[in-house]
C-alpha cells in the first residue's frame, strides 16, 4: 500500500523560504520517478519540480533556479526546498510517485505518470 504524507507547508511573505517534505510509504523513492505537483483556485494541476531514479532533477521554467527538488533514500523523504517565493506560488502542493497509466485519476508530467498521491499541504505566499 503506497502512502505519501507531505508536510512544511505554510504562511510566509514574498522572498521567504518553505521547505516540503514527503515521507513515502510502501514505495522504492529509489526505483522510480517522484515529483511535486501545485494547484492554485480554479486551475488545473499541475507539475513543479521531478527527479529521476538517478536523482536528476527537472523543473517547470517559472521554479527554476528558485526551487530545489531531492530525495533522501534512507530517510524514505522527498524534499521540495521552496526560496524567493512569490504571491504566485501560492497553492496546495502535492507529492507525487509514478504509477500505472491503466489506473485512472493520474496526471503527466515530462512524460512520466504519476498515479500515487500525497494529501497535499498549502503554501501561502503574501
Amino acid at each position: 500500500h503506497v502512502q505519501l504524507v507531505e508536510s512544511g507547508g505554510g504562511s510566509v511573505q514574498a522572498g521567504g523560504s518553505l521547505r516540503l517534505s514527503c515521507d513515502v510509504s510502501g514505495y522504492s523513492v529509489q526505483t522510480a520517478y517522484m515529483a511535486w505537483f501545485c494547484q492554485a483556485p480554479g486551475k488545473m494541476r499541475e507539475g513543479v519540480a521531478s527527479i529521476d531514479r538517478a536523482g536528476y532533477p527537472t523543473y517547470t521554467h517559472s521554479v527554476k533556479g528558485r526551487f530545489t527538488i531531492s530525495h533522501d533514500n534512507a530517510k524514505r523523504t522527498l524534499y521540495l526546498q521552496m526560496n524567493n517565493l512569490r504571491p504566485e506560488d501560492t497553492a496546495m502542493y502535492y507529492c507525487a510517485a509514478q504509477g500505472n497509466t491503466a489506473n485512472p485519476g493520474g496526471v503527466w508530467f515530462r512524460g512520466i505518470y504519476y498515479g500515487y498521491w500525497g494529501q497535499g499541504t498549502q503554501v501561502t505566499v503574501s
